[in-house]
Protein backbone atom coordinates (compact mmCIF):
# COMPACT_ATOMS: atom_id res chain seq x y z
CA UNK A 1 0.00 0.00 0.00
CA UNK A 2 1.25 3.49 -0.79
CA UNK A 3 1.28 6.27 1.75
CA UNK A 4 1.78 9.99 1.19
CA UNK A 5 3.45 12.03 3.91
CA UNK A 6 2.58 15.72 3.84
CA UNK A 7 3.88 18.77 5.69
CA UNK A 8 1.92 18.98 8.97
CA UNK A 9 0.80 22.07 10.80
CA UNK A 10 3.28 22.43 13.66
CA UNK A 11 1.82 25.54 15.32
CA UNK A 12 -0.83 28.17 14.86
CA UNK A 13 1.56 30.71 13.29
CA UNK A 14 3.44 28.22 11.16
CA UNK A 15 2.78 28.64 7.46
CA UNK A 16 5.82 26.98 5.98
CA UNK A 17 8.97 25.14 6.85
CA UNK A 18 12.45 24.53 5.46
CA UNK A 19 13.47 20.95 4.86
CA UNK A 20 16.65 20.08 6.70
CA UNK A 21 18.40 16.72 6.68
CA UNK A 22 16.62 13.60 5.47
CA UNK A 23 17.26 10.94 8.11
CA UNK A 24 16.04 8.16 5.82
CA UNK A 25 16.81 7.62 2.14
CA UNK A 26 14.73 6.11 -0.71
CA UNK A 27 14.81 2.34 -0.59
CA UNK A 28 15.49 2.30 3.16
CA UNK A 29 13.23 0.39 5.54
CA UNK A 30 11.44 2.45 8.18
CA UNK A 31 9.53 1.51 11.30
CA UNK A 32 6.67 3.36 12.87
CA UNK A 33 7.93 6.46 14.67
CA UNK A 34 11.34 6.37 12.97
CA UNK A 35 12.29 9.98 12.28
CA UNK A 36 12.21 10.76 8.58
CA UNK A 37 13.18 14.39 8.10
CA UNK A 38 14.22 17.47 10.07
CA UNK A 39 12.15 20.61 9.45
CA UNK A 40 12.86 24.18 10.58
CA UNK A 41 9.83 26.43 10.89
CA UNK A 42 9.30 29.95 12.16
CA UNK A 43 8.44 28.57 15.59
CA UNK A 44 10.38 25.38 16.20
CA UNK A 45 12.94 22.99 14.89
CA UNK A 46 11.20 19.64 14.72
CA UNK A 47 11.44 16.18 13.23
CA UNK A 48 8.64 14.38 11.41
CA UNK A 49 8.23 10.70 12.32
CA UNK A 50 7.01 7.90 10.10
CA UNK A 51 3.32 7.15 10.81
CA UNK A 52 3.62 3.58 9.49
CA UNK A 53 6.23 0.93 8.84
CA UNK A 54 7.40 0.30 5.32
CA UNK A 55 9.96 1.26 2.69
CA UNK A 56 10.69 4.86 1.78
CA UNK A 57 9.92 4.97 -1.95
CA UNK A 58 10.44 8.54 -3.09
CA UNK A 59 11.50 11.87 -1.56
CA UNK A 60 9.50 14.72 -3.11
CA UNK A 61 11.30 17.74 -1.61
CA UNK A 62 15.00 18.38 -1.31
CA UNK A 63 17.08 19.59 1.60
CA UNK A 64 16.99 23.37 1.88
CA UNK A 65 13.66 23.66 0.07
CA UNK A 66 10.97 25.77 1.78
CA UNK A 67 7.46 24.29 1.63
CA UNK A 68 4.02 25.34 2.94
CA UNK A 69 1.65 23.25 5.03
CA UNK A 70 0.16 20.33 3.12
CA UNK A 71 3.11 19.94 0.72
CA UNK A 72 3.75 16.35 -0.28
CA UNK A 73 7.08 15.39 1.34
CA UNK A 74 7.56 11.72 0.52
CA UNK A 75 5.89 8.53 -0.64
CA UNK A 76 6.59 5.11 0.82
CA UNK A 77 5.12 1.61 0.67
CA UNK A 78 3.71 0.16 3.86
CA UNK A 79 4.73 -3.26 5.09
CA UNK A 80 2.44 -6.28 5.43
CA UNK A 81 -0.58 -4.35 4.31
CA UNK A 82 -0.25 -1.90 7.20
CA UNK A 83 -1.84 1.45 6.47
CA UNK A 84 -2.15 4.79 8.15
CA UNK A 85 -5.28 3.59 9.94
CA UNK A 86 -3.00 1.68 12.34
CA UNK A 87 -0.97 4.79 13.14
CA UNK A 88 -1.78 7.27 15.89
CA UNK A 89 -4.10 10.16 14.95
CA UNK A 90 -2.34 12.38 12.40
CA UNK A 91 -2.67 16.17 11.91
CA UNK A 92 -5.48 17.18 9.56
CA UNK A 93 -2.98 18.21 6.87
CA UNK A 94 -1.62 14.68 6.45
CA UNK A 95 -3.54 12.63 3.87
CA UNK A 96 -3.49 8.94 3.02
CA UNK A 97 -4.08 7.38 -0.34
CA UNK A 98 -4.99 3.87 -1.42
CA UNK A 99 -5.92 2.99 2.16
CA UNK A 100 -8.75 0.43 2.37
CA UNK A 101 -11.83 1.42 4.28
CA UNK A 102 -11.79 0.11 7.79
CA UNK A 103 -14.17 0.41 10.70
CA UNK A 104 -13.16 3.40 12.77
CA UNK A 105 -11.64 2.58 16.12
CA UNK A 106 -13.53 3.77 19.18
CA UNK A 107 -12.65 7.41 19.69
CA UNK A 108 -11.79 6.93 23.34
CA UNK A 109 -9.35 4.08 22.81
CA UNK A 110 -6.24 6.03 21.79
CA UNK A 111 -6.82 8.54 24.58
CA UNK A 112 -7.40 5.82 27.13
CA UNK A 113 -4.10 4.22 26.25
CA UNK A 114 -2.31 7.49 26.90
CA UNK A 115 -4.08 8.61 30.07
CA UNK A 116 -1.69 6.74 32.42
CA UNK A 117 1.26 8.40 30.62
CA UNK A 118 -0.14 11.88 31.24
CA UNK A 119 -0.04 11.48 35.01
CA UNK A 120 2.79 13.29 36.78
CA UNK A 121 5.48 10.75 37.71
CA UNK A 122 6.84 10.36 41.18
CA UNK A 123 10.05 12.44 41.58
CA UNK A 124 12.07 9.39 42.62
CA UNK A 125 10.29 6.65 40.72
CA UNK A 126 9.06 7.74 37.27
CA UNK A 127 5.89 6.04 36.16
CA UNK A 128 6.54 3.21 33.73
CA UNK A 129 4.93 3.31 30.28
CA UNK A 130 1.54 1.64 29.94
CA UNK A 131 1.82 -2.13 29.73
CA UNK A 132 0.53 -4.28 26.89
CA UNK A 133 0.25 -8.02 26.51
CA UNK A 134 3.77 -8.06 25.08
CA UNK A 135 5.24 -5.73 27.72
CA UNK A 136 5.59 -1.95 28.28
CA UNK A 137 4.26 0.29 25.53
CA UNK A 138 7.37 2.17 24.45
CA UNK A 139 6.14 3.20 21.02
CA UNK A 140 5.88 6.88 21.94
CA UNK A 141 9.26 7.11 23.70
CA UNK A 142 11.65 8.78 21.27
CA UNK A 143 15.33 9.41 21.85
CA UNK A 144 17.29 12.15 20.11
CA UNK A 145 18.99 11.22 16.81
CA UNK A 146 22.42 11.25 18.49
CA UNK A 147 21.28 8.85 21.22
CA UNK A 148 19.57 6.56 18.73
CA UNK A 149 22.59 6.58 16.42
CA UNK A 150 24.97 5.72 19.26
CA UNK A 151 22.70 2.96 20.55
CA UNK A 152 22.35 1.50 17.06
CA UNK A 153 26.08 1.53 16.37
CA UNK A 154 26.73 -0.39 19.59
CA UNK A 155 23.81 -2.80 19.32
CA UNK A 156 22.08 -1.41 22.42
CA UNK A 157 18.34 -1.57 23.00
CA UNK A 158 17.64 1.73 24.75
CA UNK A 159 14.69 0.23 26.63
CA UNK A 160 17.06 -2.26 28.30
CA UNK A 161 19.35 0.40 29.81
CA UNK A 162 19.26 0.24 33.62
CA UNK A 163 19.35 3.99 34.33
CA UNK A 164 19.94 7.37 32.70
CA UNK A 165 22.41 9.93 34.01
CA UNK A 166 23.68 13.40 33.17
CA UNK A 167 26.13 15.94 34.56
CA UNK A 168 24.28 18.34 36.86
CA UNK A 169 27.25 20.68 37.46
CA UNK A 170 29.57 22.44 37.66
CA UNK A 171 29.69 23.74 34.10
CA UNK A 172 27.95 25.92 31.53
CA UNK A 173 24.25 26.19 32.30
CA UNK A 174 23.09 25.73 28.71
CA UNK A 175 25.11 22.54 28.23
CA UNK A 176 24.05 21.12 31.60
CA UNK A 177 20.40 21.85 30.86
CA UNK A 178 20.45 20.01 27.53
CA UNK A 179 22.05 16.88 28.96
CA UNK A 180 19.87 16.78 32.07
CA UNK A 181 16.67 17.34 30.09
CA UNK A 182 17.39 14.46 27.71
CA UNK A 183 18.38 12.08 30.51
CA UNK A 184 15.32 12.98 32.58
CA UNK A 185 13.02 12.52 29.60
CA UNK A 186 14.44 9.09 28.83
CA UNK A 187 14.26 8.07 32.50
CA UNK A 188 10.60 9.07 32.72
CA UNK A 189 9.73 7.59 29.33
CA UNK A 190 11.27 4.20 30.06
CA UNK A 191 10.43 4.17 33.77
CA UNK A 192 14.09 3.96 34.81
CA UNK A 193 16.11 5.70 37.55
CA UNK A 194 17.72 9.08 36.91
CA UNK A 195 21.09 10.05 38.37
CA UNK A 196 22.45 13.60 38.52
CA UNK A 197 26.26 13.35 38.57
CA UNK A 198 28.77 15.92 39.74
CA UNK A 199 31.32 16.66 37.02
CA UNK A 200 34.14 16.62 39.58
CA UNK A 201 33.06 13.22 40.89
CA UNK A 202 33.40 11.92 37.34
CA UNK A 203 37.05 13.01 37.28
CA UNK A 204 37.60 11.83 40.86
CA UNK A 205 36.51 8.25 40.14
CA UNK A 206 37.97 7.95 36.63
CA UNK A 207 41.25 6.31 37.79
CA UNK A 208 39.09 3.33 38.90
CA UNK A 209 37.31 3.03 35.54
CA UNK A 210 36.08 -0.54 35.02
CA UNK A 211 36.49 -1.51 38.68
CA UNK A 212 33.66 -2.14 41.15
CA UNK A 213 35.28 -0.91 44.37
CA UNK A 214 36.62 2.52 45.32
CA UNK A 215 39.38 2.17 47.86
CA UNK A 216 40.21 5.00 50.30
CA UNK A 217 42.71 7.35 48.68
CA UNK A 218 43.98 10.89 48.40
CA UNK A 219 43.14 12.19 44.97
CA UNK A 220 44.53 15.12 42.99
CA UNK A 221 42.03 16.54 40.50
CA UNK A 222 43.82 19.02 38.28
CA UNK A 223 42.35 20.63 35.17
CA UNK A 224 41.76 23.94 33.43
CA UNK A 225 39.05 24.97 35.86
CA UNK A 226 39.83 23.01 39.02
CA UNK A 227 42.80 22.12 41.16
CA UNK A 228 42.05 20.31 44.43
CA UNK A 229 43.18 17.49 46.67
CA UNK A 230 40.48 15.25 48.12
CA UNK A 231 40.32 12.54 50.76
CA UNK A 232 38.11 9.77 49.35
CA UNK A 233 36.58 7.29 51.80
CA UNK A 234 34.15 5.72 49.32
CA UNK A 235 31.32 6.54 46.91
CA UNK A 236 29.83 9.88 47.92
CA UNK A 237 32.20 10.21 50.89
CA UNK A 238 34.58 13.02 49.99
CA UNK A 239 36.49 15.58 52.03
CA UNK A 240 38.18 18.55 50.38
CA UNK A 241 41.75 18.89 51.66
CA UNK A 242 42.89 21.84 49.60
CA UNK A 243 41.87 23.79 46.50
CA UNK A 244 43.17 26.68 44.43
CA UNK A 245 42.53 30.13 45.83
CA UNK A 246 42.94 31.80 42.41
CA UNK A 247 44.02 30.27 39.09
CA UNK A 248 43.77 26.54 38.48
CA UNK A 249 46.91 24.81 37.23
CA UNK A 250 45.47 24.32 33.75
CA UNK A 251 44.43 27.96 33.64
CA UNK A 252 47.99 29.01 34.44
CA UNK A 253 49.27 26.81 31.60
CA UNK A 254 46.78 28.44 29.21
CA UNK A 255 47.67 32.00 30.22
CA UNK A 256 51.42 31.48 30.03
CA UNK A 257 51.04 29.79 26.63
CA UNK A 258 49.11 32.83 25.42
CA UNK A 259 51.92 35.14 26.59
CA UNK A 260 54.33 33.07 24.52
CA UNK A 261 52.11 33.08 21.44
CA UNK A 262 51.48 29.34 21.66
CA UNK A 263 48.23 27.52 20.92
CA UNK A 264 45.28 26.48 23.06
CA UNK A 265 45.02 24.50 25.25
CA UNK A 266 48.31 25.64 26.67
CA UNK A 267 49.25 22.52 28.65
CA UNK A 268 50.19 20.29 25.69
CA UNK A 269 51.89 23.22 23.91
CA UNK A 270 54.14 24.03 26.87
CA UNK A 271 54.85 20.36 27.59
CA UNK A 272 55.93 19.79 23.97
CA UNK A 273 58.31 22.75 24.00
CA UNK A 274 59.65 21.94 27.46
CA UNK A 275 61.39 18.80 26.21
CA UNK A 276 65.15 19.20 26.36
CA UNK A 277 65.00 22.47 28.33
CA UNK A 278 66.82 23.34 31.55
CA UNK A 279 64.28 23.47 34.44
CA UNK A 280 66.78 25.27 36.70
CA UNK A 281 67.62 28.17 34.38
CA UNK A 282 64.77 30.43 35.50
CA UNK A 283 64.00 30.64 39.21
CA UNK A 284 60.20 30.79 39.38
CA UNK A 285 58.17 30.87 42.63
CA UNK A 286 56.51 27.89 44.34
CA UNK A 287 53.53 29.48 46.07
CA UNK A 288 51.89 28.62 49.41
CA UNK A 289 54.08 25.61 50.20
CA UNK A 290 53.03 25.84 53.84
CA UNK A 291 49.33 25.56 53.02
CA UNK A 292 47.12 22.71 51.84
CA UNK A 293 45.58 25.09 49.29
CA UNK A 294 47.03 25.92 45.87
CA UNK A 295 47.87 29.19 44.11
CA UNK A 296 49.18 29.67 40.58
CA UNK A 297 48.32 33.31 39.89
CA UNK A 298 51.64 34.52 41.32
CA UNK A 299 53.58 32.06 39.16
CA UNK A 300 51.77 33.34 36.07
CA UNK A 301 52.56 36.95 37.02
CA UNK A 302 56.22 36.08 37.63
CA UNK A 303 56.46 34.76 34.07
CA UNK A 304 54.79 37.92 32.80
CA UNK A 305 57.46 40.12 34.40
CA UNK A 306 60.27 37.78 33.35
CA UNK A 307 59.47 37.82 29.64
CA UNK A 308 60.65 41.39 28.81
CA UNK A 309 63.87 40.73 30.72
CA UNK A 310 64.56 37.73 28.52
CA UNK A 311 63.88 39.50 25.21
CA UNK A 312 64.97 42.98 26.34
CA UNK A 313 61.74 44.61 25.25
CA UNK A 314 60.34 47.30 27.51
CA UNK A 315 58.29 50.41 26.79
CA UNK A 316 60.24 53.58 27.63
CA UNK A 317 58.02 56.33 29.07
CA UNK A 318 58.76 60.12 29.08
CA UNK A 319 59.82 59.70 32.71
CA UNK A 320 62.32 57.02 31.71
CA UNK A 321 60.23 54.34 33.40
CA UNK A 322 60.56 50.89 31.89
CA UNK A 323 57.11 49.35 31.57
CA UNK A 324 55.92 46.04 30.17
CA UNK A 325 54.90 45.89 26.54
CA UNK A 326 51.99 43.90 25.23
CA UNK A 327 52.20 40.12 24.91
CA UNK A 328 52.81 37.77 23.20
CA UNK A 329 56.60 37.63 23.31
CA UNK A 330 58.45 35.58 20.74
CA UNK A 331 61.37 33.91 22.47
CA UNK A 332 64.50 32.67 20.76
CA UNK A 333 64.86 28.94 20.24
CA UNK A 334 67.52 28.81 22.93
CA UNK A 335 65.22 30.41 25.52
CA UNK A 336 61.77 28.92 24.87
CA UNK A 337 62.47 25.33 26.02
CA UNK A 338 64.18 26.56 29.20
CA UNK A 339 61.28 28.87 30.13
CA UNK A 340 58.64 26.25 29.36
CA UNK A 341 60.32 23.54 31.40
CA UNK A 342 61.06 25.96 34.27
CA UNK A 343 57.39 26.94 34.42
CA UNK A 344 56.21 23.33 34.09
CA UNK A 345 58.54 22.23 36.88
CA UNK A 346 57.24 24.95 39.20
CA UNK A 347 53.67 23.72 38.69
CA UNK A 348 54.51 20.02 38.96
CA UNK A 349 56.65 20.46 42.07
CA UNK A 350 53.84 22.19 43.97
CA UNK A 351 51.26 19.60 42.93
CA UNK A 352 53.48 16.66 43.90
CA UNK A 353 54.62 18.08 47.26
CA UNK A 354 51.11 18.96 48.41
CA UNK A 355 49.59 15.66 47.25
CA UNK A 356 52.22 13.55 49.03
CA UNK A 357 51.85 15.65 52.19
CA UNK A 358 48.08 15.08 52.11
CA UNK A 359 48.51 11.32 51.65
CA UNK A 360 50.84 11.19 54.64
CA UNK A 361 48.48 13.26 56.78
CA UNK A 362 45.42 11.11 56.04
CA UNK A 363 47.35 7.83 56.27
CA UNK A 364 46.17 6.26 53.03
CA UNK A 365 47.90 3.64 50.91
CA UNK A 366 46.75 4.94 47.54
CA UNK A 367 47.22 8.20 45.64
CA UNK A 368 45.24 8.96 42.45
CA UNK A 369 45.35 11.73 39.88
CA UNK A 370 42.83 12.79 37.22
CA UNK A 371 41.71 15.76 35.14
CA UNK A 372 43.04 17.27 31.93
CA UNK A 373 46.37 18.44 33.36
CA UNK A 374 47.06 14.90 34.62
CA UNK A 375 47.84 14.02 30.98
CA UNK A 376 51.11 15.88 31.51
CA UNK A 377 53.76 13.17 31.40
CA UNK A 378 56.17 15.00 33.69
CA UNK A 379 53.48 15.28 36.38
CA UNK A 380 52.65 11.59 36.08
CA UNK A 381 56.31 10.61 36.23
CA UNK A 382 57.27 12.77 39.20
CA UNK A 383 54.13 11.98 41.20
CA UNK A 384 54.52 8.25 40.46
CA UNK A 385 58.21 8.31 41.44
CA UNK A 386 57.51 10.19 44.67
CA UNK A 387 54.69 7.78 45.58
CA UNK A 388 57.02 4.83 45.07
CA UNK A 389 59.67 6.55 47.20
CA UNK A 390 57.20 7.21 50.03
CA UNK A 391 55.49 3.78 49.87
CA UNK A 392 52.18 4.76 48.24
CA UNK A 393 50.43 2.93 45.44
CA UNK A 394 49.83 5.28 42.50
CA UNK A 395 46.89 5.13 40.10
CA UNK A 396 46.17 7.58 37.28
CA UNK A 397 43.24 7.88 34.89
CA UNK A 398 43.81 6.73 31.33
CA UNK A 399 44.61 9.72 29.08
CA UNK A 400 41.36 9.34 27.13
CA UNK A 401 39.44 9.69 30.42
CA UNK A 402 41.31 12.79 31.61
CA UNK A 403 39.64 15.47 29.51
CA UNK A 404 35.89 16.02 29.91
CA UNK A 405 34.00 12.97 28.64
CA UNK A 406 30.72 11.09 29.02
CA UNK A 407 32.32 7.75 29.94
CA UNK A 408 33.50 8.96 33.35
CA UNK A 409 30.01 10.32 34.12
CA UNK A 410 28.42 6.99 33.14
CA UNK A 411 30.96 5.14 35.29
CA UNK A 412 30.25 7.34 38.31
CA UNK A 413 26.52 6.84 37.73
CA UNK A 414 26.89 3.05 37.59
CA UNK A 415 28.77 3.02 40.90
CA UNK A 416 26.16 5.25 42.52
CA UNK A 417 23.34 3.08 41.18
CA UNK A 418 24.98 -0.04 42.62
CA UNK A 419 25.35 1.75 45.96
CA UNK A 420 21.62 2.53 46.02
CA UNK A 421 21.75 6.20 45.05
CA UNK A 422 19.06 7.76 42.87
CA UNK A 423 18.22 11.39 42.03
CA UNK A 424 14.87 13.12 41.73
CA UNK A 425 13.84 14.12 38.23
CA UNK A 426 12.90 17.47 39.74
CA UNK A 427 16.51 18.12 40.72
CA UNK A 428 17.86 21.26 39.06
CA UNK A 429 21.24 21.77 37.43
CA UNK A 430 23.79 23.91 39.29
CA UNK A 431 26.56 25.62 37.26
CA UNK A 432 28.49 26.19 40.51
CA UNK A 433 27.83 22.79 42.07
CA UNK A 434 30.30 21.89 44.82
CA UNK A 435 31.67 18.39 45.31
CA UNK A 436 30.84 18.38 49.01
Amino acid sequence: MAYELKMPKLGESVTEGTIGKWLKQPGEKVNKYDLLVEVQTDKVNTEIPSPVAGTLKEVKVQEGQTVPIGTLLAIFDTADGETATTAPPAPPQRQQTAAPAAPPAPAAAPQAEREPRAEAPSPRAPAAPAATAEGPDLSDVRATPAVRKLAGENGIDISQIDAFAATSGPGLASSLMIGASIAKGLAIGFGKPYLAINHLEGHLLSPFFGETEIRPNVSLVVSGGHTMSIFVRGIGQYQIIGRTVDDAAGEAFDKVAKMLGLGYPGGPEIEKRARGGDPARFNLPRSMLGSENFSFSGLKTAVRYLLPKIVGRFCETPDADRRLTQTPYKLAEKDLPDLCTSFQQAVVEVLVRKTIAAAQKYRVDLVTVSGGVSCNQELRKQLGDECAREGFEFKSAEPWLCTDNAAMIAFAASLRLQAGFESKVTEEIDPNLALT
